[in-house]
């Protein structure tokens, strides 16, 4: 399965276009992990061409699997097409047995950021996974982030995710507290944002995939 989406554009803002990584993506890859205020959150770093070409053969092993799917964020040129090199990264994680929650995660490029494109490629990634076209009879997805990723809550917050629970620390995952966000099939495209939020019983399962 190979699946492109798109999004369209806003008054200030171009469109989108996400579609799986290629071995093209090396650079921009790299480029996007040597942003240390990624490398704050991400769980995984990718210090090399060896280790990012790896990663995206990975990527690429996941959707084969139907276990992953990655897809690079790219900003519209002419004609709707990806113009430049991704910026951005949005993925779906199903779990390991039919009965656990699928888990979705991102990020962006420093260059990015403020211009409305996690929210967006996120909400885009969501419809698809929990729409009726894929197959996956998906009916919920979690969003896990550290409690101190204040950034990453707002973003939960305009694509529909509302803060379900608090999680104690998860070590080495998460070495602090973490906020447990939840959007579901059933829910509107909008849901409560980041508030106190109930106390969890169990860590989380990770950072963003």
């Amino acid at each position: 399965m190979v699946v492109t989406l798109s999004v369209d554009p806003t008054p200030s803002s171009p469109g989108l276009v996400l579609r799986p990584w290629s071995p093209e993506d090396v650079e921009a890859l790299l480029a996007a992990h040597r942003d240390p205020l990624l490398q704050t959150w991400l769980a995984t770093h990718l210090d090399g061409e060896d280790q990012a070409r790896r990663w995206i053969v990975d990527q690429g092993a996941g959707w084969s699997a139907g276990t992953r799917f990655s897809f690079a964020v790219l900003e519209c040129g002419d004609g709707r097409t990806g113009a430049g090199p991704p910026i951005g990264h949005v993925a779906l994680k199903r779990g390991s047995r039919p009965q656990d929650p699928a888990e979705v995660g991102y990020w962006t490029s420093a260059g990015a950021r403020g211009r409305g494109v996690a929210p967006r490629a996120l909400d885009a990634v969501s419809r698809w996974a929990l729409g009726p076209r894929t197959g996956m009879r998906l009916d919920r997805l979690h969003l896990i982030h550290a409690s101190g990723n204040a950034a990453s809550c707002r973003v939960a917050e305009k694509s529909g995710y509302g803060l379900d629970s608090v999680l104690p620390p998860y070590p080495p995952a998460f070495r602090t507290e973490g906020h447990l966000h939840v959007r579901t099939a059933a829910d509107g495209v909008r849901r409560s944002g980041c508030g106190p939020g109930r106390r969890g019983t169990s860590g989380g399962s990770g950072a963003t995939p």
